[in-house]
């Protein structure tokens, strides 16, 4: 088990259930997943903004209704969100330009309708938690928490409009399996959040055991390093933060699955 620091660095007002966060610039982009906002909180000045995603957007969205928003990444100066894909609701993908500020809308029915064939997962099962894009390929990392418990990696390359899918196996807490909550590259490795929740549901919420976060390796998907973080949060969000010669510095937000508008950033510290 690696060493590591986790602490609260600092706690914003405004955000609920938040899923995911991307760092750039001193701005951090964090999204909820019963929200149809993107918000940009700047660290320095201390303040929030909202960025509609769509017409009279909304918080604290029945989870009947809601987008599910659980990833989001940067590639070039567009951020990507995408739905979980849990229901027939969260099959969309939202591409916002940090540069003129335009909103883009897409439904990925097709493209989620293919994973799941690809993984012979059931329609209720799909669970993404976690995205990026790297060398003409979409990474979308299967929460597997339903009831087949598939955790794994799909790889959708765009240019050969191939899938294909790995299975991951992960650390268990009172014999339940963690399960994929986000990921991110850094350089040619796979960061990776987990959580145990006591459910096999990718609908409704369960007690959690705990939450590791680890790394794969980029070609073959094999887990090279794990460590429980924590035996009660439950981490949903990953983004870097600081890199140096010795130490690796994260950022990481949790779910609390409640209608709270109050979100406390985390700061996660690993040695190279």
């Amino acid at each position: 088990m690696k060493q590591f620091n986790l602490q609260p660095l600092f706690q914003i007002s405004g955000i609920g259930s938040a899923s995911g966060l991307v760092y750039q610039d001193n701005l951090l982009y964090i999204i909820s997943d019963n929200s149809s906002y993107l918000y940009e909180y700047n660290i320095q000045e201390k303040k929030l903004y909202k960025i509609e995603l769509f017409e009279n957007s909304q918080e604290n969205i029945p989870k009947a209704n809601k987008f599910d928003f659980e990833s989001i990444t940067k590639k070039g100066n567009k951020l990507y969100l995408f739905g979980s894909g849990s229901t027939s609701k969260r099959n969309k993908r939202i591409c916002y330009n940090t540069k003129n500020s335009t909103v883009k809308e897409k439904d990925v029915t097709h493209l989620y309708t293919r994973l799941k064939h690809k993984a012979f997962l059931n329609d209720s099962d799909l669970n993404l938690e976690g995205a990026f894009y790297n060398d003409y390929k979409w990474y979308f990392f299967q929460r597997g928490n339903g009831s087949q418990s598939q955790n794994g990696v799909f790889v959708f390359n765009k240019e050969k409009k191939d899938i294909q899918f790995t299975p991951v196996f992960l650390p268990k807490i009172q014999n339940i399996e963690a399960t994929f909550t986000d990921a991110i590259l850094v350089e040619n490795q796979i960061y990776f959040l987990a959580a145990v929740e006591n459910t096999i549901s990718t609908y409704d919420d369960g007690e959690i055991l705990g939450s590791y976060i680890g790394c794969l390796s980029l070609d073959t998907f094999k887990l090279e390093s794990i460590t429980l973080i924590s035996d009660e949060n439950k981490f949903e969000g990953l983004t870097i933060f600081k890199k140096t010669n010795h130490d690796i510095e994260f950022l990481l937000c949790e779910d609390n699955d409640t209608e709270s508008l109050e979100t406390v950033i985390y700061k996660l510290i690993l040695p190279q």
